[in-house]
């Protein structure tokens, strides 16, 4: 049974693994408040897909997407950080809760949760929970690090990861706390150490408006994450995908 993951733009990926299909962080809108998608739309991608589990990083709305969340075909379980339930619940979905460090089986598959180094809060009147990071064990191991700055959970992922999803910029000129730009991304390779790295959080939304005075931003940062990662850990391999483009997992 073959393995593969598709990136699907900003925190999206979908992963198929095992027979069981995990999908991360859907956004699948063109538009987000102020924020439009720039590229392609993907949706139809995964129109034919059954989702077994939506993996759920934090609370932000491009993160916690709820009619994103309803346009999940099949009947997913959708985990989120504990706190969160009673929000994605809205969806009519099966929802669980989980704190960093707890572990669950889906199919066969297992899955860690990781806290991550950022900001969880929904603004600006929502609940606020831990912001987690996954990681994904079956016939290959995948780490996807939701939103994220350096973090001491990084080091204990070393050997434990063949693919690493890390992001890299987010949807603006420039970066908050809590997040990884291309460089402080490269550095956490050093710790994570996967055999394969590829650049999310980027190339995708953008406020509209600025196109006009920052027009080529979106596909800078991961490049510059690959020139970084070549320069301070050449052992990882950078894989840029464009939104919507798959790869092999395993091998």
């Amino acid at each position: 049974m073959s393995s593969q993951l598709r990136y699907l733009g900003h925190s999206t990926v979908l992963i198929e693994m095992n027979g069981v299909s995990i999908l991360t962080d859907p956004l699948l809108v063109d538009r987000l408040g102020l924020l439009h998608r720039h590229t392609d739309a993907v949706a139809h991608l995964i129109e034919n897909v059954k989702i077994d589990v939506v993996l759920i990083s934090h609370a932000h709305h491009d993160h916690l997407h709820l009619p994103s969340l309803r346009r999940c075909h099949g009947e997913p379980r959708i985990i989120v950080p504990r706190g969160l339930g009673r929000l994605a619940s809205r969806t009519g979905r099966d929802v669980m809760e989980v704190s960093a460090g707890e572990r669950f089986d889906i199919g066969g598959v297992g899955v860690e949760a990781i806290r991550a180094e950022h900001d969880g809060r929904r603004r600006p009147f929502g609940p606020t929970a831990e912001a987690l990071g996954y990681r994904i064990a079956g016939s290959s191991r995948v780490y996807f690090a939701g939103d994220t700055d350096l973090c001491a959970e990084m080091d204990g992922l070393a050997g434990a990861v063949d693919v690493a999803l890390l992001p890299v910029w987010g949807w603006g000129p420039r970066l908050g706390t809590g997040h990884l730009d291309p460089g402080r991304a490269a550095e956490a390779l050093l710790r994570i150490r996967p055999r394969i790295a590829i650049p999310i959080h980027w190339g995708t939304f953008y406020p509209f408006a600025f196109a006009r005075f920052w027009p080529h931003p979106l596909g800078d940062p991961p490049r510059d994450f690959a020139r970084e990662t070549a320069r301070v850990a050449p052992e990882t391999l950078v894989r840029i995908l464009a939104p919507g483009e798959a790869m092999a997992l395993g091998g």
